[in-house]
């Protein structure tokens, strides 16, 4: 057998910082289920210097990439793009970069679709729901696309810094809005570990009676802004099933197999457990 064909395929993560992220633990327990020889790897590239690393892995022979932040965006105007798909255009960010035949860069955006499989499996449907997202990022753009695609009735988001945007309201302005909210989703990195009791939701503002709240932090797996909701009597989810989900979207579209989504899971779960664990535990 030669040399080439024993090469392991190697793809990666692009953020700042990333030592954190559960994607190594899911993508590797998917090769290593199947039998693959890839290899997924965390890239921490800082502000600035994307385009140069993104250049060094692609000669390196990386086959595709993650992005996450801070540079979901930036992803679009790196000069090895040669394809966004409509997703990606849309929501004006990228998560997965794969190389293409030609040598360039196809970026697309899988965060929309992990978001809208995760709500599925929680059997929630927006098209009956009048939803509040949390942020405008990268993030709350792929999640509102997405509440879009699946007919969601209405759709507000709430800024720090409202810009005049239509269906964008300021936090001065939530309380109004938030009685008739039956969807609340959190876009923001509050109560994102370490920082795990910070939250969103202004205090002296009450929780919408009959809503439910999807957070997309995932680490602490149960948020100050789940336990809130919860004790409200109402449902609560994390983001761990979107993480999953996004990734094995990714997985598909670079290795053109179809991932094993259980083994993902189970592999991010385990990962995030330990991850979380007290010190000594286990």
């Amino acid at each position: 057998m030669s040399e080439q064909a024993n090469q392991t395929t190697r793809v990666g993560l692009f953020g700042w910082p990333v030592e954190h992220s559960l994607s190594p633990a899911m993508h590797n327990a998917a090769f290593l289920a199947l039998k693959m020889n890839w290899r997924y790897e965390l890239l921490p590239v800082p502000p600035g210097r994307l385009a140069d690393e993104v250049a060094r892995r692609m000669d390196e022979g990386f086959r595709g990439f993650n992005v996450t932040v801070p540079h979901k965006r930036a992803v679009l105007d790196l000069p090895q793009i040669g394809e966004v798909t409509p997703a990606a255009q849309a929501i004006g960010a990228a998560n997965t970069l794969t190389v293409l035949p030609d040598g360039t860069l196809q970026a697309d955006n899988t965060d929309w679709e992990g978001f809208r499989r995760d709500l599925q499996m929680y059997r929630v449907a927006p098209d009956r729901l009048n939803c509040l997202v949390l942020g405008t990022g990268g993030s709350a753009r792929a999640v509102i696309y997405a509440l879009e695609q699946m007919g969601a009735r209405s759709i507000v988001s709430v800024s720090r810094e409202p810009d005049g945007s239509a269906g964008v309201i300021g936090y001065d302005e939530l309380a109004a809005h938030a009685p008739g909210a039956n969807l609340v989703i959190n876009c923001t990195p509050l109560g994102l570990a370490p920082d795990v009791e910070r939250s969103p939701w202004p205090d002296d503002i009450p929780l919408p009676e009959h809503a439910l709240l999807y957070d997309l932090v995932y680490n602490p797996p149960v948020t100050a802004l789940m336990r809130r909701f919860m004790a409200a009597g109402l449902r609560a989810f994390g983001g761990l099933g979107m993480l999953v989900w996004q990734g094995a979207l990714a997985w598909a579209r670079w290795t053109d197999a179809r991932p094993p989504v259980d083994i993902m899971f189970a592999a991010a779960r385990n990962a995030l457990r330990a991850m979380t664990a007290p010190p000594g535990a286990g």
